[in-house]
Order: structure tokens, then C-alpha cells, then sequence
């Protein structure tokens, strides 16, 4: 692993970036080279910088972080992307690690697994976190039939989310420039994989699953 490994740590909440960069710069085989709360000077910074590691946060506006993943990705392919969420979904580390993303490690995780993440990440290795491991046994050996968000398509999880938000068919249409017919197929094809009967319903699972 080349020392010390350059980061960029992307994260809307200016506590996390400076909690990060303090724990970070404190090992010497580690220096924060930039950090920000905007994806798009995220991008910017990484053309610019190279950094080794992108520390990447999901949820962030205007942008979210799978397309700023996607856009980083694709002007420096060599840098390595590790997704650091509140999102402890096997199907949303599917959906980043799709965006090009090479670790997935959830902010209840401890220093020393993101270290071990940054590492792995630099050895070419890709790295989940032990929750997303944890998780995933936990499904394969669950043989019951609750319902879980894990069976939707990443198209379906976009429109979970949409209607969490309170979003109509109309506004999802408008908002993922599909038309309000196709949303309505999505809407009953989510509620016949889950076993659902209502939108109250799928709410509330979404609520439980931490969307």
C-alpha cells in the first residue's frame, strides 16, 4: 500500500468531515487531502487531486452519491471509492458498488473498519462491512417470507423512496422522467413482491428498513 494514501472525504455534515480528517491525518499512513459537503466540488477536487480514496456519503444533495460515485469514476478511474453511509442495506452496497464503488462501511462502524477498508480498498481487493455480512448471512439463511426491501430492483428502491417522501405517480414520473403509467406497474409490482397491501403499508416497512 503506498504511504501515505491521499483522501478526499465527501459528507454533507462538516462534524463527520472533521472527525474523519482528525482520525485520518492522525496516522501516518493516511493524509486527508481535501474534503467537502458539495458533490459537485467533490468531483472537482477529484479531477484536480487524484486522490487514492474517496470516503463517499450517500445521502447528499443536489446530487446523491450514487451519480457523484458514477461521474468520479468515470474522470479518474484509478481512485477508489468507499461508500460511508447510515444505510445498512445489502441492496443499496449492491446499487453503489454498481456505481463503481470498490468498500461499503456504515457509520455505526468502528475506525478500525474503515481503516481496514481503506487498506483492502488499496490492495484491489473490494471490502463490505460486517454489517452488510451480517446481513446477508442472515438472508440466506432466513427461509421465512416477511417481506424485505432486498427483493426490489434498484428502479423499485428509487420509487420506495419517492413515495416515503409522500410523492404522487405523477410527481415520481415527472421526477424520474418516466411516464405515470409505468410508475403504476412499478407501485403494484413492489406491493406483489412484498406481500403488501397498501402504500401505509410499504411506508412503514421503508420506515423500519432506515430509509
Amino acid at each position: 500500500m503506498k504511504e501515505p494514501v491521499s483522501i478526499l472525504i465527501a459528507d454533507d455534515h462538516k462534524l463527520i468531515r472533521d472527525t474523519w480528517s482528525f482520525l485520518l491525518n492522525a496516522d501516518t499512513r493516511f493524509q486527508v487531502v481535501a474534503d467537502t459537503g458539495n458533490p459537485y466540488e467533490a468531483i472537482q477536487f477529484a479531477g484536480d487531486l487524484e486522490p487514492d480514496v474517496v470516503l463517499m456519503d450517500i445521502n447528499m444533495t443536489p446530487i446523491d452519491g450514487f451519480e457523484t460515485t458514477r461521474q468520479i469514476q468515470e474522470r479518474v478511474p484509478a481512485t477508489k471509492i468507499i461508500a460511508i453511509t447510515m444505510f445498512s442495506q445489502p441492496a443499496i452496497a449492491k446499487k453503489m458498488m454498481k456505481q463503481g464503488a470498490s468498500g461499503y462501511v456504515t457509520k455505526q462502524s468502528s475506525k478500525e473498519e474503515m481503516i481496514r477498508a481503506i487498506t483492502e480498498v488499496m490492495e484491489g481487493h473490494k471490502y463490505v462491512c460486517e454489517d452488510i455480512r451480517n446481513l446477508l448471512a442472515e438472508q440466506l439463511l432466513n427461509t421465512s417470507n416477511e417481506p424485505s426491501l432486498n427483493k426490489l430492483s434498484d428502479r423499485e428502491l428509487e420509487i420506495v423512496v419517492l413515495i416515503k417522501k409522500g410523492l404522487s405517480s405523477k410527481e415520481i414520473a415527472e421526477n424520474l422522467q418516466i411516464t405515470t403509467k409505468t410508475v403504476e406497474v412499478h407501485r403494484y409490482n413492489i406491493l406483489k413482491k412484498l406481500n403488501l397491501r397498501n402504500t401505509a403499508e410499504l411506508v412503514n416497512l421503508a420506515s423500519q428498513s432506515g430509509y
